[in-house]
């Protein structure tokens, strides 16, 4: 009872936080939290999965960065929530979740060293314990694992307390260093597609992972550029403003097609498989660009938007393909009336439901884009839309005698299609039809009592959504050659929504940002099998608690979660006074 009662006093005077709050608690929970989660993902494989590839060559491995990941992100919070107690509170803090860390992998680490956990957990091989043991025997091992994870905790806690832009600075340069050795045969594979990239190649790795000269440059380069750009970068926006021979006009139409000339470039840099991946990336972001209008517009939750997609995709099927030998039409001319048949059919949806808001409104779109997937399905539908056989023979865009055949052509398709979604949904956002969709959002009611018209804007919000899903399952359909029932599943339509939350409701370029984010991150990890929707999950957790508001949010929203962030202090002061 002593000793624990001077560890806690000790803690208590290092935190300045006096006992009966229980202070100490704190980064005893969060280091379970980081103790639990090093042995999960220990005993699931990744940790023997990654042992032989490098991050930074034979000085770090990728099992060894991941259990610092894990170990230093948790003594970073952990610290966070100390930062304003000093220096010694903060690393006390941190040094606690090393602890109970290292205790959490040592305990494995002996379990195993003496029961066989195979027949329980098939992973809890002789393979993992020697990994966790970094290749020595046991004894050495635990101290090794005492070194990496108090270093880890201690090493992160102390960044945690450093100034806001030095510490931006060092968390972008690591992050950089280890996405650039994570990715390694993606990055080398698009290094070497291009020739004047090629010199990238041999600066930057070695056979496995980052040369140390090379991760050493890319951490100087991008967190110098960081806080180059904290301190300075208020000053060169002024003196570019005023200092810039040419009207503003022109400065932003330079800067457009600058823009558009690297998006030109992008397939022949990146290569074949990342330009798939754009393609994906591209398409989802065409969807979520419709449904911003629906759901972060105009404020109508719709789970069914699936159903669009589905029925842009069967329409230029059943338009194009002669397995069904219906019509004849080629790409462009089925490509409006596959856009017009998801505008009828968001007009048709939007009708029955005027009056339904909320869950009640989710529940019948819902129902709606299952209803489309099983009419697909039926066999009293199969001669027009091919049961459950689907539809092949889709031809392929064309335009004259150039077929837009493999990812690198097929993504100037989808560029043009995103380009025109987008300025589309800008103009109609700064109109008075968006000022409409937004006052509908707010409140719904006071909308009405200003002289809105519901049933029109309402409306207008579906068909507009329903016709950015059609024009996305067009170019879908030609793309694959064939489309089945099954590929238009309620999954699709959970996608977008999540890419629309997380880029930021509402707002345009945070759409694309959260297409970038939900559905080219997966195919970036597609090497690492099924380890890759772990990591998935983890990076979408990190990104709803640390951007709450998207990763891109609209200045409105970005407002109103800050104010209600503002008064949960207060209440909670006001509770505990009482």
């Amino acid at each position: 009872m002593t000793t624990v009662a001077t560890i806690r006093a000790r803690f208590g005077a290092a935190t300045g936080h006096p006992f009966a709050a229980g202070a100490w608690r704190i980064p005893i929970r969060y280091g379970l939290v980081a103790g639990i989660a090093s042995v999960f993902v220990s005993l699931i494989g990744m940790i023997e999965a990654f042992s032989q590839r490098g991050i930074i060559g034979t000085a770090v491995s990728m099992d060894q960065a991941l259990l610092l990941a894990i170990i230093g992100a948790v003594g970073y919070l952990a610290a966070r929530r100390f930062h304003e107690r000093g220096w010694a509170a903060a690393i006390t803090a941190a040094g606690i979740v090393g602890a109970i860390s290292t205790a959490s992998l040592v305990a494995l680490l002996l379990i195993g060293e003496n029961i066989n956990l195979r027949p329980v957990l098939i992973n809890a091989s002789p393979g993992l314990y020697r990994e966790l043991a970094f290749g020595r025997g046991a004894g050495t091992g635990m101290g090794l694992i005492a070194v990496l994870a108090l270093t880890g905790a201690v090493g992160w806690g102390a960044i945690a307390m450093l100034p806001e832009t030095v510490r931006r600075a060092v968390v972008i340069g690591i992050m950089v260093v280890t996405g650039m050795g994570v990715l390694r045969e993606l990055m080398r594979l698009t290094f070497q597609n291009w020739g004047p990239l090629s010199v990238l190649d041999s600066w930057l790795y070695a056979t496995n992972g980052l040369k140390i000269t090379g991760a050493i440059g890319l951490f100087v380069i991008f967190g110098g550029w960081s806080l180059l750009w904290a301190t300075k970068g208020s000053a060169i926006k002024r003196t570019s403003s005023t200092a810039m021979p040419w009207p503003r006009g022109a400065t932003q139409a330079a800067f457009v097609l600058a823009g558009f000339a690297v998006l030109a470039l992008l397939p022949q840099i990146l290569g074949l498989f990342l330009s798939e991946v754009l393609v994906i990336v591209g398409l989802f972001a065409l969807m979520a660009l419709g449904l911003n209008i629906v759901v972060g517009m105009a404020g109508l939750l719709d789970l069914g938007y699936v159903a669009f997609f589905a029925i842009g995709a069967y329409a230029m099927a059943v338009l194009t393909s002669p397995e069904l030998g219906f019509f004849a039409f080629n790409f462009w001319g089925a490509l409006p009336l596959a856009i017009l048949a998801g505008i009828f059919a968001g007009v048709l949806l939007g009708v029955p439901v005027l009056r339904m808001r909320g869950d009640y409104l989710a529940i019948v779109t819902l129902g709606f884009g299952e209803i489309v997937r099983l009419l697909a399905l039926s066999d009293a539908l199969r001669p027009w839309f091919g049961g459950a056989q689907g539809i092949a023979q889709i031809p392929r865009p064309a335009a004259g005698g150039f077929e837009f055949g493999s990812s690198q052509e097929i993504y100037y398709l989808v560029l043009g299609a995103c380009v025109i979604a987008g300025f589309i949904s800008w103009r109609l956002k700064k109109s008075r039809i968006g000022r409409a969709w937004l006052a509908i959002r707010e409140d719904e009611d006071v909308a009405a009592a200003m002289g809105i018209n519901r049933v029109y804007y309402k409306l207008l919000a579906f068909a507009a959504g329903a016709a950015f899903a059609a024009f996305s399952g067009a170019i879908a359909a030609s793309r694959l050659g064939s489309i089945y029932p099954h590929s238009f599943s309620l999954l699709i339509s959970i996608n977008v929504l999540a890419v629309v939350i997380i880029g930021g409701m509402g707002n345009i370029p945070g759409v694309v940002i959260g297409a970038f984010a939900l559905a080219g991150l997966p195919e970036i990890l597609r090497e690492f099998g099924d380890f890759r929707w772990l990591v998935y999950g983890a990076a979408l957790v990190a990104m709803m608690l640390f951007r709450p508001a998207g990763l891109w949010p609209e200045a409105i929203r970005r407002r109103e979660l800050a104010a209600r962030t503002d008064e949960v202090p207060e209440g909670a002061a006001a509770g505990n006074t009482s």
